[in-house]
Order: C-alpha cells, then structure tokens, then sequence
C-alpha cells in the first residue's frame, strides 16, 4: 500500500462515510479497511472529494503506531446536517496526516471494526520496538476475505478508486485479532440481504439512460464550440434524428481508472439501470404546468411591461423557461460575450413573472444575443436536480455565437428535461443551412454532470425546443400573403411553411411534435407598431418564432403570439403546457430496490457475463480530412447475467482510442439476450491532421472491449488516409508546385521530416526552373484569388457559414487539382480560407513570437519588425492575407464588414498562443491580438 504525500493546510476535514457494497457475495468496503503488513497494521482511507468540506483529501494510509489516535464523539458535538440517526462519529488523528472527522453507521460491524482497530493500536503499543520481517503475499480466497463496517456517503468516483487490495485476509486466531468470529458472516446470503436493507437507498436514478462508467471533466465554458476537440458535421442526408444524434464526447478513461474500477461502480450501474427498467413500479404520474416563451427582441431595451406575455392566465406555472434572441447586437456582445442588456430583460422578466406565485431562478445562459432563463415556483424548487447548462454556436466555423443555441437541463421530481433555446440562420433561401444549424447543435450539444457521462439532448424524457428557427414562407408574393392572412386563410398558408416541409420529409426535427398554429405570423413588423414590414425589402411574413417539444405525457394547452408587445420586429411566443412528471413512492421504490439487490446477489453468484460480437476487424478506406466514415456491429449478451461493457484504454495510453477515432456507446450495459449495435467513428480533425499527413500516424488502432468480471475483446481497426494540404505546413506547401495528392506519399514524408529539421537537400521536381519556393502556398491565393475577384461584395461574407458538402468539394478539390475556379458558394469558400489557417500545423505568426506579439501590439512599428523577422513563407501570407482584408473593407457597405470584426476573427487564426498557453489567454490577451491585426488593417503594410 503506498503512503499519499499529504500537503495540506487546514488542521480538520470532515468525511462522510456509508456502507459497503458486495463482491461475489462478500461485503466490500467503500472508504475504510484495516491492513496488515510485517506485522504493522494501517488504516486505509479513501476520501469522498464531494463530501469533504474543508479541503479534499488524496488516498491516506494512516499507519497506527504512537502517534495514532481514535476518539469517539458525542453526537451533539458535530454541527452537520444527518440524514438518519443511527451513527456514530470518531475522530482520527495520525502520524503526519490531518485530524480526521468520521460518520459510521452504528451497528454491530462498526463496534467490532472499532475495537479491532483498538486492539491494532494496542499491539502496534507492544511490538514497536519488534518489527517483523515482511511475509510473502499470498492470494486471498474471497470466502476467506473481511469487509469493514458499513459506511456513508461515498460517490461513484470514490467508488471507482477502490480495488481488491480492500478485502483483507483475516489473522489467525492465536494472534490476538480474531476478527471473523466478530463480524459473523456464517450465514452470508442472509446477512448480506439483512444488511442490504438497512441501507440507505440511493437517490432514484436518471430515467433516460442506465449510468456508464468514467470520468468527465464539467465544462462551464459557455463560449460557442467544442471545449476538448473538433467533432465531425451532422450528416446530411439521416434517415432520422436519432440516427443524427450519436455525436457525443468520448468517456476520458485512463488505464489506471479502467484497471481500478471496482465491482462497487459497475454493480451501482448495473443497479440503477434495473431501476429504471423497473421504474412503472415505483413512480406516479403528476401533472405540472410549464410555461415556455420565446422572443426575437431585435437588439432592443425593454420599453414596457411583459405581463401580456408572462402573466396571461389566471393560474401559475410551476416553471418558466423564457428564451431570447438579439439580445444584444453590439460588438462587446459579439466578441467579448459582454452585454450590458442581459440584466436589463433579466429585471424586466423578474417583474413580470406570475404574482399568485414566487419563483426562484434555477439557470441562466447566454451567448452572444442567445439568453435562456428558468425559474420555477419556489415551492418546488428542492425537487430540482442535477442542473446544467450548455450552449452552442453554429456561426462561422461551427463557433461564432451570432447563431445556435443555448440549452439548460435539470431532473424534477424523477423527470428529466431540457430546454433548448435557439437561433437559426437567416435568409429565405437558406433553409438548408436551417437545417445543418439543427443538426449540429444536436450533435454537439453534450451537459457534463460530475457523475454520469455527457447527457445529450434527446437523453431526457421531455424536450422542449424554442426561438428564432427562421424558418420561411415558400411563397415569394409578400403582397398575396398578406391578403391569405387577412381572410384567416392560415392553414393553407402553413403549406408553405418551411419548418412543416422539413418535419414531413424528416430532414430536420423529426421527431418533434407542434401544436395548431392559430396566430398570425410573428415576423416581420415595423417597430413599436403592429403594420407588416414596410422597408425597401418588405419581407414576406412568417411564422419565425416556434415552440416545439418531444416526449410522453405533454400536452399543450395554449400555443399563441402577443400582439400587445411592440418593441421588436417580431412578436413574442408562447405555450402553455401540462406535462405528467414522474414521482417516487418511497415504499414502492424500497421494495424494487431490495428485490433486485436480491436478484443481482443471486446471479452474480451463479454466472459470469458473456459477449458475442458480429465483427471484430474493420477497414476504413480513403479516409479524408473532415469527412466522417462510419461504421457499425452487433454486441449481444449471450450470458445468464446483466452486463456492463466499456471501451478502456491498452497500457500506457491515456483514451481508449486514437483522437481521429470514436466508438458509440463507449460503455453501457445489456440484459441477457439483449443487443446493442456499436457505431465506430472515423472523423480527421485538425487536432489529428498533421500527424496524419506527415506520416507520425496511420489509420491503425485496436480497441479494447472490457466486460465487468469477464473478459477483453479487441476490435482491430484499419485503413488508409489520403493526405490534404490542409494541416500541412507553410513552407512544405511553398515547395509543393503539384496538388499534394499527386506527390508520391515516400517524398511528401521526406519533405515534412526535412522541413523541421531545415535541411532540405533534394530537388522534389525533374525541371532545375522549379526548385525555388512559391512566395505563398498555392491554395492560400486560390482561395484568396476566389474571394476577392467574386466575393469583395458578398453581404455578410465572413459571417455566414457555408455548406458542408461545399466545404467537402473545396477541400478535395485543392487536394487534387489546380482548379480555374473553386467550386461552392462565396460563404463556403471564405469557411474553406478560415478552416485552412486554422488547421496549420504552426500559424501564421509563428509560437515562438506569441509573446513578442502581445508586448508590441500597442505600437505599430513594433508590429512591423515583428513581421519582418517571420520566415519567408508566414511572412508573405501575412501581408497577402492583410491586403486582402484592406480590400474588403474597401466594400463594407455591401459586405457589412468592419475592422473590428475582420481583427477578431483573424487574429484568432493567425495570432495563437503555444499549446501549453492555449488554456491560459485572457481576455486581456485576446484584445492585444486583435489590436495587433487591427493596427495592419487601420494603418498599412509599407513594407
């Protein structure tokens, strides 16, 4: 047993401790265990991070010697809050550790375990001055095994740290610690039933899915994207949506996590999932009602009251979930995610809110002009839980917050819920891209809850999807709408609707469900009026703002808009729901607990788990940058028993796969004769690029499939990758006059090897003219060239994402050829131009000048000789890309472009910081970058 190095401060923590659980039908302690080695005996302790209050505390082994005290305590002395009153509290105070404050449960196995710790301090006292020598280890029957007192308190992740090194083999007799007589296990099945039931029971389990094995880092970053690494687009063409849904971040396992996973975490999901199964037995059903909003608010301040929207029936809601588009249209909002109007609506809300009824704020979230806030009645706001929230941007490059989404998640009573809050892209013709936004914030959208694996948001019993989707009218006569809308024709009007069309196609929320539309469209309107639009574009209106939900017992009561409210160019929505929310019966649910505890002791003692798998070795062929390749198989349980199956990382690595690989579900658990089909990912991102096109990695890996108390399957996967100049760098780029497809991959490893070490010493072409670099890699002016000849006019450019399947076409377009002219839209290949700088393996400003950068961006001239100092390649991209970009801003008028938005979005490229200072830019930092760029497009490249 190793000894923890103890650095901490505080003179007392308190653990809370509880009950053990079982191994083949021994007990198993979760927290304590008394160990024996050369005669010395230790006290091993694992501390619960969650319920340590002063400061969390490593893995202690608390040898027992002089310095070793235990002192119980009286139970009035602790001021902490105790869920049942039958425990005992003892104090420990070892050699060199901190002062230690316990909970057990008081009953015959904690007296006993106290006093064999008694005893372990009194013959430490004895033999100090005789140390033994050390015995030879020796396998442990688990008959033969002791457990330690039932404890309280433990969390899963305490509960994976803990390994068969807690079963401890009992003394002999003779020796004075005679320790099997006093814990009395002769009779184990009916001792650990008896046991089993004066537990605790857990809290009642998530319903949507059984809980899986692994550790996952929170994220509390409300910034658009990704937080760990790049995932692929949503498929285009899915038969449906769940089929689009299976993007979810991969469990972080360690070796060390898979390997120390004891039987405690997988028989605590394993016993949840049946919980679940069983879960009709022990809830009832109670309607609640819920209120849902959604406004459009154009940028503007609140400038009357919102009870016409908030407080328009006489009953209150139970729950509000309020969402808000264009909060904030301001630059600080775009860039610096400040907005000085997020408090104004928050106020204007609070006051609005139902006054038969007080309401308590359970989560905010914005981003950018994207706002969701939920309240619920304060009388039931202790039967919320597990609250998260996660937001989404689908802007340029899959993170500018101008578009996407924001979600807020939470159990109630035994429920669980999500909100999603959204804005989709713009423009009547744009519905494809409508489309893609929905998609990708599905597939991207993951809650992090400290003990359970990302949540996506179709894993919740109710769905409640809100906002801004603009979805159109496909009907080009602004005027003949008009007249369908005043003759109340709007059922024939919905035909038209883009949002319907998409749902009947299932192209997009396929599986959600909306009410009767009886209102009159909520765009586009004049400000503070009620007239239809009446500028030069007169937009055709439409039914922009929609409320639509999936999920059993939901039922809509209201759907309609709010005429009286006239600060926008829209006009807010709501809906009325009543939704059947599920609740525990104590008694019910104490007897299912108890039955399956006796079913799973009983099964666990007979059989061992069992696999069958329909494939085990997989090719991926052609596999490109940013396309995804899937594949799938079949895993059935051909066993007696439940079983928990996860993907665990092979010795020495840290995940269980490659970054460019990915299995969905990573982990789970099977009923016998149940199946489950295993989809395997292959998506290049530029995380795992580079390695990729210099030949460091290859499209090879082996997974390992672990199967709780059974044995590891290996999956082989491999494949070939073509190599794409995005991720290649500069400098190998300018020395490539041929589309990289067409290097024979020996020479393109040779050239990226010699790149970095800077001797390169061959001529890669036969004619003696082209030895001499290109100034700038020939797809950075292609893509350029593109823009400027065809695009310096395109509204919006740089700011409206483009197609996936035209960003797929450019792509493998420059890996193959030299072409006239790039295929897609102008949005597409100005993406293309942000995607390719952003994958560069070292960007334009190299690493090494990141911190020169920051000291010199406040003088101009500084910035210049910081320029010239670049290589000859980064270099002239500079000042080509920054011509260019002078250029654009020549057209802002029609481009909607300026320099603070172009000095954003390129310095995020061009300026990164090193990859050990990636975590750790400020905001202050940030801006520095931004002025660094904004002093070359103000000011000129003399040089």
């Amino acid at each position: 047993m190793m000894e923890s190095s103890l650095g901490i401060s505080d003179s007392q923590c308190l653990a809370t401790v509880r009950g053990h659980e079982l191994r083949n039908g021994q007990k198993e302690p979760r927290l304590l265990s008394l160990l024996e080695c050369s005669g010395q005996f230790k006290l091993d302790i694992l501390a619960n991070p969650e319920a340590i209050v002063l400061s969390p505390v490593p893995q202690l082994s608390i040898p027992i010697n002089n310095h070793f005290q235990i002192v119980r305590e009286a139970e009035e002395a602790l001021l902490i809050d105790i869920s049942i009153n039958t425990t005992v509290r003892v104090r420990l105070q070892g050699e060199q550790t901190p002062e230690l404050l316990l909970e057990l449960q008081d009953d015959v196995h904690t007296q006993s375990f106290l006093q064999h710790v008694t005893k372990a301090k009194q013959q430490a006292e004895k033999k100090s001055s005789q140390p033994r020598k050390m015995e030879p280890v020796v396998p442990v029957p688990v008959k033969d095994c002791i457990p330690v007192p039932p404890q309280r308190g433990t969390s899963k992740s305490t509960s994976n740290k803990i390994n068969n090194s807690t079963l401890v083999k009992p003394p002999n007799t003779d020796s004075g610690l005679s320790m099997t007589t006093d814990f009395g296990f002769e009779e184990k099945k009916n001792q650990q039933n008896r046991i089993v039931a004066q537990r605790e029971p857990p809290p009642p389990p998530l319903p949507p899915l059984p809980p899986r094995k692994g550790t996952y880092t929170p994220s509390n970053n409300l910034t658009a994207g990704p937080t760990t690494k790049e995932r692929p687009p949503s498929a285009q063409n899915s038969k449906s949506v769940r089929n689009e849904l299976q993007s979810v971040t991969p469990s972080n396992y360690t070796m060390r996590q898979a390997m120390m996973s004891s039987h405690t975490g997988s028989r605590e999901g394993l016993l949840k999932y049946r919980l679940n199964k069983k879960e009709k037995e022990y809830v009832d059903i109670k309607n609640f009602r819920f209120f849902i909003g959604t406004w459009n608010v154009n940028g503007q301040s609140p400038d009357s009251s919102l009870k016409p929207w908030l407080c328009c029936d006489p009953d209150p809601p139970d729950v509000y979930a309020l969402g808000f588009q264009e909060l904030d249209l301001s630059t600080e909002a775009f860039f610096y995610m400040d907005s000085s109007k997020e408090q104004l609506w928050v106020d204007a809300v609070e006051r609005s809110l139902h006054h038969k009824a007080r309401y308590k704020q359970i989560r905010i979230i914005r981003l950018v002009g994207m706002m969701l806030v939920v309240y619920v009645n304060e009388e039931h706001q202790h039967h919320i839980r597990e609250v998260a929230s996660e937001s989404v941007g689908t802007g340029l490059m899959n993170k500018m917050g101008n578009k996407g989404g924001v979600a807020v998640r939470f159990v109630f009573h035994n429920t669980s819920f999500c909100f999603v809050n959204s804005h989709l892209a713009a423009h009547v013709d744009d519905y494809e891209r409508r489309n893609q936004d929905y998609k990708d914030i599905c597939a991207r959208m993951s809650f992090h809850l400290l003990e359970y694996p990302p949540l996506s948001i179709v894993k919740h019993d109710v769905v409640i999807w809100l906002g801004d989707l603009n979805y159109r009218l496909c009907f080009p006569d602004a005027g003949e709408v008009k007249k369908l809308i005043a003759s109340k024709e709007l059922r024939k009007l919905q035909e038209y609707d883009q949002l319907n069309i998409q749902r009947n196609t299932k192209r997009a929320f396929t599986d959600f469900m909306e009410g009767e539309i009886n209102f009159w469209p909520t765009y586009k309107y004049d400000a503070k009026s009620d007239r239809w639009d009446s500028s030069g574009k007169c937009r055709v209106p439409a039914w922009c703002d929609r409320i639509l939900w999936r999920g059993s017992s939901v039922k809509q009561l209201h759907y309609r808009s709010h005429m009286e409210l006239k600060t926008s160019d829209h006009k807010p929505v709501s809906s009325l729901f009543s939704i059947g929310v599920k609740m525990v019966i104590e008694q019910r649910y104490k007897k299912v607990f108890e039955e399956i505890v006796r079913d799973m002791d009983r099964l666990e003692n007979d059989f061992l788990p069992s696999l069958s798998l329909t494939q085990r070795e997989f090719t991926f062929e052609n596999v490109k940058f940013r396309q995804l390749q899937r594949r799938s198989f079949l895993i059935t349980n051909d066993g007696q028993v439940a079983c928990t199956f996860a993907f665990i990382p092979k010795l020495n690595d840290s995940q269980y796969c490659k970054p460019w690989l990915r299995a969905e579900p990573s982990e789970g658990v099977l009923d016998p004769n149940e199946a489950m089909e295993i989809f395997l990912e292959v998506y290049v991102s530029k995380d795992s690029v580079m390695l990729l096109n210099s030949g460091v990695d290859k499209i090879e890996d082996i997974l390992v499939l672990h199967l709780d108390r059974g044995k590891d399957y290996f999956i082989t996967i491999a494949g070939n990758y073509l190599p794409s100049c995005f991720g290649t760098s500069l400098e190998t780029l300018c020395r490539m006059k041929k589309p990289i497809r067409e290097i024979p991959i020996t020479k393109l490893i040779d050239l990226v090897r010699h790149e970095e070490k800077c001797r390169i010493n061959f001529l890669l072409y036969n004619d003696g003219t082209e030895d001499k670099p290109l100034r700038i890699p020939k797809e950075v002016w292609l893509l350029v060239n593109h823009l400027y000849t065809k695009a310096c006019q395109q509204e919006d450019l740089f700011q409206t994402p483009g197609l996936q399947d035209d960003l797929q076409n450019i792509i493998d377009c420059l890996d193959t050829s030299i072409p006239e002219s790039i295929p897609g839209s102008n949005h597409s290949v100005a993406e293309a131009l942000l995607i390719f700088l952003e994958a560069l393996p070292e960007p334009v400003l190299c690493y090494e000048l990141y911190q020169r950068c920051l000291e010199c961006s406040h003088d101009s001239r500084l910035c210049k000789q910081l320029i010239s100092q670049l290589p000859r390649a980064h270099r002239n991209v500079f000042r080509y890309l920054m011509a260019f970009l002078r250029e654009l801003l020549k057209h802002s008028i029609d481009n909607n472009l300026n320099a603070n938005l172009l000095a954003s979005l390129f310095a995020s490229l061009l300026i990164r910081p090193p990859p050990n200072l990636a975590g750790k830019q400020t905001q202050h930092d940030r801006q520095k970058t931004n002025d660094f760029i904004l002093g070359f497009l103000m000011g000129g490249d003399e040089d």
